[in-house]
């Protein structure tokens, strides 16, 4: 495949794959559809959604770079050696934002939500399924759904953590890979030229 056609593809496919990081993150912000956490997001936000890596990692860091990267599958002044040099530029960039993301989503749902839960203490705020990355196991709550109904307030935040950062994770693991590939594809382009027709 010609190296222009191949980065106007992966620009494209950027795109949604932005747009979805972000919407995904600004959900996280009312969790289970509750705005009461948004009002004390210290003590009742999970910290991994204030880190934005849907926003900035998987989505701000990834469509700049898309912008570019589809530009050098364009006719224009894009569409050259310099141009694919800059995009590997770019990818690298959109490398880092999504791999940001990534881990910050992978975190997120390792550790679970912040809730309102029944502790040794009484009722309190906080993460009733947090433990440590190296501990996670099959005794994690991901894996028994049962416990699920731990978290009492906000109701069905368990689910809605699991969903949305699922989707940030599938989102920026692909960004990642379409980046990396750019950034092989650029380095070919840069080399050998982008396959456009010199008329």
């Amino acid at each position: 495949m010609c190296t222009g056609k191949c980065a106007k593809f992966i620009g494209i496919a950027l795109y949604p794959l932005s747009v979805i990081s972000i919407v995904c993150n600004v959900i996280q912000f009312f969790p289970a559809w509750e705005t009461d956490p948004v009002k004390h997001p210290s003590e009742q936000m999970t910290p991994e959604v204030i880190y934005l890596g849907g926003v900035i990692g998987g989505g701000l860091l990834v469509l700049i770079p898309a912008i570019h990267i589809q530009a050098t599958g364009r006719e224009g002044c894009c569409n050259n050696r310099c141009g694919m040099f800059l995009s590997i530029i770019f990818a690298a960039v959109g490398v880092v934002g999504s791999l940001y993301g990534f881990v910050i989503s992978v975190v997120g749902m390792v550790k679970g939500p912040q809730c309102y839960y029944v502790s040794f203490t009484g009722l309190k705020w906080g993460r009733p399924f947090d433990s440590e990355l190296e501990n996670f196991s099959k005794d994690n709550y991901l894996f028994h759904q049962n416990l699920w109904s731990t978290c009492l307030y906000p109701n069905g935040v368990v689910e809605f953590n699991v969903i949305l950062f699922s989707m940030v994770i599938a989102s920026t693991g692909i960004s990642l890979v379409l980046c990396t590939i750019q950034m092989l594809n650029g380095l070919f382009g840069c080399l050998c030229g982008t396959c456009r027709n010199k008329d």
